[in-house]
């Protein structure tokens, strides 16, 4: 399956993304995802994450069989911050950690090693 994003509409507060789906064979079908832009400054996302965010959210939604209406709601936005918190501690926690190189027997049998000069 391969989403693709054909852009969005605004009215007012509410964006409509839309997407199309193809899959192998079949004719594309076309998706709308609506958003409340207030959602967005809300839980601290940029705007610009929402037609990626839209394409996942279709996605589930279409493994789920879930027909009608597509919209991205709270839950998706606080899951979506959860997950990029988790990702950025563990990018943290990464450049934090020293990395020790485990000597290769060479290295210990080099004859600089050990040496007092």
């Amino acid at each position: 399956m391969e989403v693709r994003y054909l852009g969005f509409e605004q009215l007012q507060s509410v964006r409509s993304y839309r997407l199309d789906v193809v899959e192998k064979g079949q004719p594309a079908k076309r998706f709308i995802v609506t958003a409340e832009l207030p959602l967005f400054h809300t839980h601290g996302v940029g705007i610009q994450e929402g037609p990626a965010l839209s394409a996942k959210k279709l996605v589930a939604d279409l493994e789920r069989d879930l027909s009608g209406a597509h919209e991205l709601t709270a839950e998706d936005l606080l899951s979506y911050v959860a997950a990029r918190a988790l990702a950025q501690a563990k990018q943290a926690e990464m450049r934090k950690t020293p990395r020790r190189r485990r000597p290769s027997p060479a290295d210990e049998r080099s004859p600089w090693r050990g040496s007092t000069a």
